[in-house]
């Protein structure tokens, strides 16, 4: 008696492969980390212009420090021509996201500010604009807590 191999009658092949439904949950996945992950990177963004901005602040303080330990006083020089800023890197670095100002200035006194513009301005309205005056004090006109802008 010779045995026949058995031929199978019925094909039970599996295809590999993904369905158009495991496809769209898989993309439905993706687009969620990427909307997640783009809100994270904005948010990161926008702190990381600010704190840039807070370095530029406290460079400027620095230098109204030095220019008052020549002039003795915050305003004037020595010849009577009123003080400005440098156009240091920072401030260059900034630009087109935050503006560098003295905002007052007297003898013994100044308040330096740095105002948001463009999209910094609309994506960061908790801190707004920043300020720092000579002995150190630093304020918001945001609706945020100075603690967590600066």
């Amino acid at each position: 008696m010779q045995m026949r191999p058995k031929i199978p009658t019925t094909t039970s092949h599996r295809q590999a492969g993904l369905t158009l439904i495991e496809l769209m949950i898989a993309v439905v996945i993706v687009g969620i980390l990427a909307a997640v992950g783009y809100a994270s990177y904005s948010n990161y963004i926008v702190k990381s212009k600010r704190s840039q901005a807070e370095a530029c602040l406290q460079e400027a303080a620095q230098f109204m420090e030095r220019f008052y330990t020549t002039n003795l006083r915050y305003d004037l020089t020595a010849n009577g021509d009123a003080v400005s800023l440098p156009n240091t890197a920072c401030v260059q670095d900034m630009r087109g996201n935050y503006s560098l100002s003295v905002s007052t200035v007297s003898a013994n006194a100044f308040v330096l500010q740095a105002t948001p513009n463009g999209n910094q301005a609309l994506q960061d309205t908790q801190c707004g604009t920043l300020s720092l005056s000579q002995n150190g004090t630093k304020t918001i006109s945001g609706g945020g807590t100075v603690s967590s802008c600066w």
